[in-house]
Formats: C-alpha cells, sequence, structure tokens
C-alpha cells in the first residue's frame, strides 16, 4: 500500500487498483470463505500472491482503535460508503517499516447517508466454535463494535475528516510485488 499520511491522527494508506497483495487462500486456490464460517478458520491454508482486484481502497487506521476504517468508492468514483474492520490496534515495527494487527472478523458497513449494518457475525460465531476466539474474546470484539457505532454517531474523526472526497494523485504509481516476507509467520499470524 502507499501511505498517504502517517502522524499522530492515524495511519493512512491506498491500496491501489491492481496492487500486489500476498493472501491466505484454502489449499485448493479458492478464498477462505468458500470453507465456511467454521472451515475458514480451521481447513489448511497457504499464501498466493494475488492483485487487488476492484477499485481502490483507503484504509485510515486511527491510534488507540481497535478498528480501522475502509472508503469504497465505485468504478465511477461514486463515494460508497465506509467499512469498519474490527481488529487488534496496529503495531508497528519501524526497523522494516511494516504494520500488523489481527483480523477480529466481525464488521460494519456506513451507508453514505450513515446507516449502520453489522457484517460477518456468523463468521465471528464460527470463529469461536474453531477455537479462534474464546467466548469472552467474542464479547470484547462485540463491544469494539458498540464502541464504533458511537463514533459513529457522534460523527467523530475520522468519519468526520472528509476523506470520502480524497483522491490519489494521478502521478502515484502501484507498488511492485513483495520479493521478500516470511511465509512460517505469516502463515502462524492468519492462524493465531
Amino acid at each position: 500500500m502507499t501511505v498517504v499520511r502517517d502522524d499522530a491522527d492515524a495511519l493512512v494508506a491506498w491500496l491501489a487498483p491492481g496492487t500486489p497483495l500476498l493472501k491466505a487462500v484454502l489449499v485448493d486456490g479458492r478464498e477462505t470463505r468458500h470453507a465456511g464460517p467454521i472451515g475458514m478458520f480451521t481447513e489448511e491454508r497457504v499464501l498466493k500472491l494475488d492483485i487487488w482486484h476492484g477499485t481502490g481502497i483507503l484504509k485510515v487506521s486511527p491510534p488507540g482503535k481497535p478498528w480501522s476504517v475502509w472508503y469504497f468508492w465505485g468504478e465511477d468514483g461514486t463515494f460508497h460508503g465506509w467499512y469498519v474492520n474490527l481488529e487488534q490496534e496496529h503495531v508497528r515495527d519501524w526497523a522494516s517499516r511494516r504494520t500488523s494487527t489481527v483480523d477480529h472478523v466481525l464488521d460494519l458497513w456506513i451507508r453514505p447517508d450513515r446507516t449502520i449494518e453489522w457484517k460477518d457475525e456468523d463468521e465471528l460465531e464460527g470463529a469461536v466454535t474453531a477455537g479462534r476466539f474464546t467466548a469472552a474474546d467474542a464479547e470484547r470484539i462485540v463491544g469494539d463494535a458498540h464502541a464504533a457505532i458511537r463514533d459513529i454517531e457522534a460523527w467523530t474523526a475520522p468519519f468526520s475528516d472528509d476523506w470520502q472526497f480524497w483522491t490519489p494523485p494521478p502521478t502515484w504509481r502501484v507498488p511492485a510485488a513483495p520479493t521478500t516476507h516470511q511465509p512460517t509467520l505469516i502463515a502462524e499470524e492468519l492462524h493465531s
């Protein structure tokens, strides 16, 4: 991803269309969701070099929050909404210039009219059944979703920051494909 801004208020990064990425897939190459809400956490996975398909996504990670906010646009540039990805607060590795997090499965979708839709509750239940999270973890994650909703209803940053009007400079290039990584470490992080 391309860093747009990195300061005390947020890490903001752009995932451009066609950006190469490493992603976990089932051993037969299918997306993990094809294994169902429990199997997606228990089936064996491998890493696949792929590209981001679809329009670009702007991701804003506010410090101290167990979520990031993703901005989605249509092919014609129309803003479609905000996606709150519940996850661990981002951890920085300044030496390698990397940021890591762990996805908490549950998400929220906010339409431009600010209506809120809960996403992937079945997958959170599957994660508990599969042993990825405990029932107490799931309760905390749901609590984090409610905290995010309070921020949305109060229209705090980053929602109030007008990132939906941002566009990437036309001179920005798509980042190069990853050439070095630690597959074992990545696989362990995905299963944790």
